[in-house]
Order: structure tokens, then C-alpha cells, then sequence
């Protein structure tokens, strides 16, 4: 590990006077105590930067790698947006404009209504219903065609970085001057009216955009096993819904990107025309404004200090790109483009910022994949730079996640003094986790902060809880406790009490999971916060995801709290017999993973390959697998690809056993595991060879087992199972970057 270097009283405005005896005291034990989370399991077996100053005496507190750059992942947000500040103002309103040609006659028909729009990111399906009824009230009464200029922006709709990741999910969405609900679209999925029965498929908002394909049926079971694709057929999209639904589990939803962002607004807008009464007669097309168009109305966004918070508080990967383009077009020209906007931001950390091009990499505006490169110093500096900037640090700093209150710091830092004392920007990535902002410490004083961890093992929760302590080990500083209680309390253990006791405490909290009742979160968060048991924390986010699963950040705390080690999943295992119940938290895992939850799929596949010899969670675990295999098999090949030799070895056993038990003669999963054997990625099609030989033995060993006369068509498409020293054996494969 590299020398940590801790400087009190270094001068950012002339020179610090000397620290007094106490204040010294209290950073030699705030050193102290950053110093010990440093040196536990995994922060000590990754690469961290750390840079932390003195907001009152410019001094620097705490530095530790800081110079090296790291990926931030949606750090680089806190970027953008300063640099998006400083463009636009805090006063800036996105426009979208709604213009008629040749103008409007006296009996409301129109010939061509044009939609032009520059860039707003905020444009809902709630807000196009209002602007249906500002144009109802102009005199509109039928419309012939409708053209949607999107030439405000080019035509790049994802920026670097985004390539990395074959997706449809909704944090890939794409960028377009106009767009509509953060060009995203949500699939909600209910039970017929009885086991056996189709399942109910609609879209929000209701387009004929839209093309469904539904083989949805109605089961039963702990939950959703269901998968949701989209993909673009033309000017419109497909979505395709399959796999089962529990009769109990009620409405959910999916949310899946739009791949033609203009075309998604317009067929929708037709829809609200229509349901407002207008006639529309033609089609919805993609063009350009006439000249001689004639303005009817101008849609304008909330002023940007609003936009900011989402931005920021929410971690809008499409905001932030969009902001990319819109500073492009008002500071370099139209169209706005990534590369137009990257260069604003270099100019204004170049400039303004004292960062000089060069010495960082900016790929794009919200930090996704590995595209970016900042160090914590430089972080710390923009932080600082802000801060500083007095017209637009009431702005910047507010849009910011408040520890323990909003955004996606809400469940994080409880208990410490940190709560309500510290704000900051969250950075996730796979085997990343960043943390900066602002904190005022118990004593008074206030700090900037910058943290980023690259190249961690294993899960992230142990790293977002060391990142935590960090951060209330500085609010603490001051207090009466000081900052080495505040690291103890969130240290990398906790109580685990016997199995009888933590069952009696487990059941009732079961029991509020069960209702699905949104009424019930306040109390289970609480109840989160304060409990110390791992096992009984991993039910109670269980508890807060099922009260409301559209809820990122109740998603979010279960992937953190539930693990697959002796303390989380074996204990439950032990609870689940003691009160005759599924293990707690495994359906609502498995439901993740069949959402395309990337980071649930690889967590089924470390609990499959922790259940050991025990014979109800092998039947269990390989019943998840078979039906993960059916409606999510790209994401399941994804997941053992990355998975441990060792997670590989022990899940594919019953991974045979689930395909065999839920399988078909032409099963989805050696449908998607031919496509990828013939993959351009070389090392993505050696793995999948390698898979497919080594599950064919094992598939033979199930269909032996159990008896049953399933066919199973290997993905060359011979019948049966086989094996020989004719088949490719597996090659190495490396993990991919995060």
C-alpha cells in the first residue's frame, strides 16, 4: 500500500495560521481513524484515492493516493453538472416548441403540426397531456400530419462508453432534443384471473409505439419469473414479455429504454391529441420545422437549479448526457453534440477550474462503464471551486444526496453524525464505488471530500460500508465520541444472535414483507437502520424492496444487505426450517434477476453455489436457475462468466438439474447460448463453448436422475446431450473491466 500523507496547515489562501492544541488533537484522531478503515477487508486490498480539505482554513486533512486517477463512475456527474452550471445558469428553462403551417385557420384544421425540440430532459407524459390542452384551447381541432424535428441534437443518441454494454435497460437510455419520461418506458406485468391463465401486459404511457409480444401465463410461487426485452422493429418498438407470474403477487413493472427517442414522443402525443378530442388524420413523421411555421406554444422546462437536483439527487445517467449536448449547441453551435459538450467542460475546468486539459479523461457526462478517469484531487478541486462560486453554489450544493434524508443517500450513513451533515454525489459501477461532496462536522468545521475505489473483490456492499465510515468518521470529528466510536459503529461485523431468538424477531418482519404495503416502509427503514443482526438486516430489506419494488434504492439495500456467506444466507436457511418457510429474500433476489438485474443474476449464482449439501436448497436454488435459464439466459451466461472458477463449478450441477426440470425440447437458454458460441467477442464465444461442453455431461447426470423423457437440444442443434473428446473444451476467460 502506498504511504498515506497527512498535511495539516498547507495554505490555499495565503497560509493557514497554526491549528491550536485542540484542533490538532482532533485531527490526529480523525487520521487515526481514516487510517483504520483503510486498512480493513477489501479496502485494503484495492486501489483507493482519498482527498479530504479544510473548507474554513483551506489545510489539507487527509490524502492518500490522490493524485492517481481512478474511474469515478457517476462521480464524473459532479463534473458535468459544475460545468452545466456555469454554461447555462441556474436560471436556464429547456424549450420545446409546438408550431402549425401554414398557420391556423379558422375551423382548427391542421395541415403539419410541428414538434421542436431543444433538448428538455424533463418532458413527462403529464406534462404533454397539459401542453394537449394549451393547443385544444389555440384552436386546434384536427391534425393532418405530425413532424418531430429532432435536429436541435445530431443524430449520436449514446455517447463513449455506453458501447460497453449490451442493454435495453432504462440507466442506458438514449439521448434526443426531443425526448419523453427520461426516454424510458414502463412494462406493468399482473396475473390473470387464475394458475394457468394469461397475464395481463400494459404499457405506461399507452403508444401505439409500442408493438407487445406477450406469452405471459399466471402461476404460483414465492415470485416473478419473468423476462421483458425490447428491441427496435423499424420506426416503432418491440417489447417481448415471457416466462410466469404468481397469482399473489400483484402488479409490478419494468422499465426498458426507448431506442428512437422522437418517434416514441410523437406516436405518444398523438395518442393525447386523440384523447383530447383532436382528430389526427396522417402520420407521425421525423423531419424538420418549415421556415414559415408559425409558433402556437412553447413548452419550457422547471429552471435548471430543479433539473440539477435530479440530476444529482437521482444519478440521471440520461440527464447527464443530455446536459452534454445542450451545452454543445448553446456554446459551440447546433446541432449539440458529446464531442461539442466534452469540450465546454474541458474548457471550463482548463479555465475556470485550473485543470488542465490532459491531465484527466472525460469520455462522457454521467461517469457509466469505464470510459472516465479523474483523481480524487482533482475531484476535491471542483468541489472546492464551487463551493467558492457564490452565484452558483446554493445550486450546485443542493442538488446534492443528503446523507440519511433524499437521493440516493437515503438509507446510507444512519446512526452517525453524518445524517443531515453531509452531501454528496454515490459513484456504482461493477468493482467501483465512489463518494464526494461536502460535510460539516460535528464541531463545526466543514470539509470537502473526495473517495473512489477501483478494482475491489468480491461485493460492494463491505466497500460502500468502509466508505461510509469514512465519511462518519469526519462528521464526527468534534463530537464527544470523536471518530473512532463513529468507525466502530459501522464496523465490517455485526451481533448475530442464535438462531431461535433471531426467528421470533424475523417472523413478525416476514409477516409486514407479505402485506406489500407501502404504509409499512418508514417503520422497516427504521428498523434497518438501527438492527445490527446481518441476517435479520438482509429480511428487512427484503421487507422494504417487496413494499414498494419500484423503488431503486429499496433494490439497492437488498443487493447490499444480503449476502451469501454463514451470516446472511446460512442463517436464513436455519430460520427458513425453523418456521417452515421459503429461505427469506431469495424470491425477491431471483425476481431481480429475471428483471435483467445484472448484479442480482451473479448474487443467485454465489447462493447457488453456497447451498452446500443441503437437499431443500439445492432443489430450491436449481428450480431459480432452470427458470432464470428460461426468461433471462444472456444475463445468466453473463453472470457465470464473471462468477468464480470455484461459484462456476459448484452452480452448473444444478443449473442441469433446473433446465432439465422446467426444460423443453427447444429450451430459451441453448437458444441464446448458440447465438453467443458464434459471438464477434472471441472471448465470449470461447466461454460459452466451453459452457456448453461443460453442462453437457451434467444435463445427461440430471435427465438421468430424474427420470424424466426431456429432450434437451444442445446448441449446435443435435438431439441430446453429448460429450466426447471431439467437443472444445473450455479456454480462459478474463473478467471484464468495470
Amino acid at each position: 500500500m502506498a504511504a498515506v500523507a497527512i498535511v495539516l496547515g498547507l495554505p490555499l489562501i495565503a497560509r493557514a495560521a497554526p491549528a491550536p492544541a485542540d484542533k490538532r488533537a482532533e485531527r490526529e484522531a480523525l487520521k487515526n481513524a481514516l487510517l483504520q478503515v483503510l486498512q480493513r477487508s477489501p479496502l485494503k486490498m484495492s486501489r483507493v484515492g482519498m482527498h479530504m480539505q479544510s473548507l474554513d482554513d483551506g489545510s489539507v486533512v487527509f490524502t492518500h493516493n490522490a493524485d492517481e486517477l481512478l474511474n469515478p463512475a457517476s462521480n464524473v456527474k459532479l463534473v458535468t453538472s459544475a460545468a452545466a452550471l456555469a454554461t447555462l445558469g441556474p436560471e436556464y428553462r429547456f424549450d420545446t416548441e409546438f408550431l402549425v403551417e401554414p398557420e391556423l385557420p379558422a375551423d382548427g384544421k391542421v395541415k403539419t403540426l410541428f414538434v421542436r425540440g431543444k433538448g428538455d430532459p424533463t418532458m413527462t407524459t403529464e406534462r404533454l397531456w397539459g401542453v394537449t390542452g394549451e393547443l385544444w384551447h389555440a384552436g386546434i381541432r384536427e391534425v393532418q400530419d405530425i413532424v418531430v424535428d429532432d435536429s436541435w441534437f445530431d443524430a449520436e443518441r449514446t455517447p463513449p462508453g455506453y458501447d460497453q454494454e449490451d442493454s435495453d435497460r432504462a440507466y442506458m437510455a438514449p439521448t434526443g432534443a426531443v425526448s419523453l419520461n427520461w426516454n424510458a418506458a414502463a412494462i406493468y406485468l399482473r396475473a390473470g384471473s387464475g394458475p394457468g391463465a394469461r397475464g395481463v401486459v400494459e404499457m405506461e404511457p399507452p403508444s401505439d409505439y409500442f408493438i407487445i409480444e406477450s406469452n405471459v401465463v399466471t402461476g404460483s410461487g414465492r415470485a416473478r419469473r419473468v423476462s421483458v426485452t425490447s428491441d427496435p422493429s423499424g420506426d416503432k418498438q418491440k417489447i417481448v414479455v415471457r416466462g410466469q407470474i404468481a397469482d399473489e403477487r400483484g402488479s409490478v413493472s419494468v422499465w426498458k429504454k426507448i431506442d428512437n427517442p422522437p418517434m416514441y414522443f410523437g406516436y405518444t402525443f398523438k395518442q393525447l391529441l386523440i384523447s383530447r378530442g383532436m382528430k389526427v388524420k396522417g402520420k407521425v413523421k421525423l423531419g424538420v420545422t418549415a421556415p414559415r411555421a408559425r409558433m402556437v406554444h412553447v413548452a419550457q422546462s422547471d429552471t435548471f437549479d430543479i433539473v440539477l437536483k435530479r440530476l444529482n439527487k437521482l444519478s440521471s445517467n440520461f440527464i447527464a448526457e443530455t446536459l452534454l449536448k445542450t451545452m454543445g449547441a448553446e456554446a459551440r453551435g447546433v446541432p449539440g453534440s458529446f464531442a461539442k459538450g466534452i469540450d465546454v467542460v474541458e474548457a471550463f475546468l482548463d479555465r475556470d477550474v485550473g485543470i488542465p486539459r490532459g491531465t484527466y479523461v472525460m469520455k462522457n457526462g454521467s461517469g457509466l462503464n469505464d470510459a472516465n478517469r479523474f483523481s480524487a484531487t482533482q475531484l476535491d478541486r471542483i468541489l472546492r471551486h464551487m463551493y467558492s462560486r457564490f452565484p452558483l453554489s446554493p445550486e450546485y450544493l443542493s442538488s446534492l444526496g443528503i446523507a440519511g434524508k433524499d437521493g440516493t443517500l437515503k438509507y446510507r450513513f444512519e446512526g452517525t453524525d453524518a445524517v443531515g451533515r453531509l452531501r454528496a454525489k454515490t459513484g456504482t459501477l461493477e468493482n467501483v464505488s465512489a463518494l464526494s461532496g461536502f460535510v460539516q462536522s460535528a464541531g463545526g468545521e466543514k470539509f470537502t471530500f473526495s473517495i473512489m475505489v477501483n478494482d475491489y473483490p468480491g461485493r460492494s456492499g463491505p466497500v460502500v460500508a468502509g466508505l461510509d465510515a469514512l465519511g462518519a468518521a469526519v462528521a464526527a470529528t468534534g463530537s464527544s465520541l470523536g471518530p473512532s466510536t463513529a468507525v466502530a459503529a459501522l464496523g465490517d461485523g455485526g451481533r448475530s444472535g442464535a438462531v431461535p431468538e433471531v426467528a421470533t424477531r424475523i417472523k413478525t418482519y416476514l409477516e409486514l414483507a407479505r402485506q406489500r404495503d407501502p404504509r409499512n416502509l418508514g417503520f422497516l427503514r427504521t428498523a434497518w437502520r438501527s438492527e445490527k443482526d446481518p441476517a435479520v438486516r438482509a429480511v428487512l430489506a427484503d421487507g422494504l424492496y417487496q413494499s414498494n419494488p419500484h423503488d431503486y434504492l429499496g433494490a439497492r439495500t437488498l443487493l447490499d444487505s444480503y449476502s451469501p456467506g454463514d451470516d446472511v444466507y446460512g442463517r436464513l436457511r436455519q430460520v427458513a426450517r425453523v418456521l417452515s418457510v421459503e429461505v427469506p429474500g431469495v424470491g425477491s433476489m431471483v425476481e431481480l434477476a429475471a428483471s435483467g438485474n445484472a448484479e442480482a443474476m451473479s448474487r443467485v449464482v454465489e447462493l447457488s453455489a453456497a447451498v452446500g449439501p443441503d437437499a431443500d436448497a439445492q432443489r430450491d436454488m436449481s428450480e431459480s436457475l432452470g427458470e432464470l435459464a428460461r426468461t433471462a439466459p444472456e444475463a445468466l451466461v453473463g453472470a457465470l462468466r464473471t462468477a468464480s472458477p470455484a461459484d462456476r463449478e459448484a452452480s452448473t450441477p444444478l443449473l442441469a438439474r433446473g433446465i432439465v426440470r422446467t426444460g423443453d425440447a427447444e429450451h430459451p437458454f441453448w437458444k441464446s447460448l448458440r447465438r453467443l458460441v458464434v459471438s464477434p467477442d472471441a472471448q465470449l464465444a470461447a466461454f460459452c463453448k466451453g459452457l456448453d461442453a461443460t453442462l453437457a455431461p451434467k444435463i445427461a447426470e440430471a435427465r438421468a436422475l430424474s427420470r424424466e423423457p426431456v429432450q434437451v437440444v444442445a446448441p449446435s442443434g443435435n438431439a441430446g446431450a453429448r460429450a466426447g473428446p471431439d467437443r472444445d473444451l473450455p479456454t480462459a476467460e478474463t473478467r471484464p473491466g468495470g
